[in-house]
């Protein structure tokens, strides 16, 4: 019996665990190619997530700004494709590098063959257990791509009165983090679990009527997406 846990943040033991606990230790970093629109980043498993967001942003490259402030290892990124405010893991991974347990050989998944959705991956469901991650490639853009929509973000920036930039997104990012959600370093969480429900575009008018202060973000033409978050404040279960 046994489990790979990383960083563990997500994790809150109740008993001993009854088996092995795999914990991967290297953390190196190296960039693959800069072919001057983007960098190809290859991180190892135990490298710390937000460490490599930090490291993205003081280097200028753009697309993980959104998911600072998530405890993770990178290791677990590509599993649970991690997302936060627009932003998702899926958009910007590359390739994900493996080691099948069952012959020991090395497997490198194209990010197409990662079955990525909403928080889901194929190494959650039809291949959980099967495959260990130890290294992810990032492509990171070389030029602003700013992504402001999700939230009070564009709100909190246009307060601050400064001209948006990559550091400040992910200072404002990092500030709405530490209002929302304790710091596992300091209490013990599981953090957020919550899935935010997409639902048909005609149920939200339908309830729109009834919460004219509900919030949500367009999916597509015919789906909207609620936060969860909201329908929980609602509830009084905050």
């Amino acid at each position: 019996k046994w489990y790979v846990l990383g960083a563990g943040n997500n994790t809150l033991f109740t008993q001993d665990y009854d088996g092995v606990l795999l914990t991967p230790v290297s953390a190196s970093r190296t960039v693959l190619s800069d072919d001057g629109e983007y960098v190809d980043v290859r991180v190892e498993a135990a490298h710390d997530w937000d460490e490599f967001v930090a490291w993205s942003v003081d280097n200028d490259l753009w697309g993980v700004e959104n998911l600072s402030a998530i405890p993770s290892s990178v290791g677990a990124a590509p599993v649970q494709n991690i997302g936060a405010y627009g932003a998702e893991g899926k958009d910007l991974i590359d390739t994900v590098e493996t080691v099948e347990i069952a012959t020991a050989k090395v497997k490198v998944f194209r990010n197409e063959e990662c079955g990525y959705a909403y928080r889901e991956s194929v190494f959650k469901k039809d291949l959980k257990g099967n495959f260990v991650v130890t290294y992810v490639t990032y492509k990171l853009s070389k030029h602003p791509v700013f992504n402001l929509e999700y939230g009070n973000i564009r709100t909190r920036l246009e307060k601050t009165g400064k001209e948006v930039s990559l550091r400040l997104v992910r200072d404002v990012i990092i500030e709405v983090r530490k209002e929302k959600l304790p710091d596992p370093a300091v209490q013990g969480n599981a953090g957020s679990f919550f899935m935010n429900p997409v639902i048909a575009k005609e149920q939200y008018q339908e309830l729109l009527v009834k919460y004219p202060d509900m919030p949500h973000y367009v999916v597509d033409e015919n789906r909207v997406k609620v936060p969860a978050g909201w329908l929980i404040e609602r509830s009084g279960w905050k």
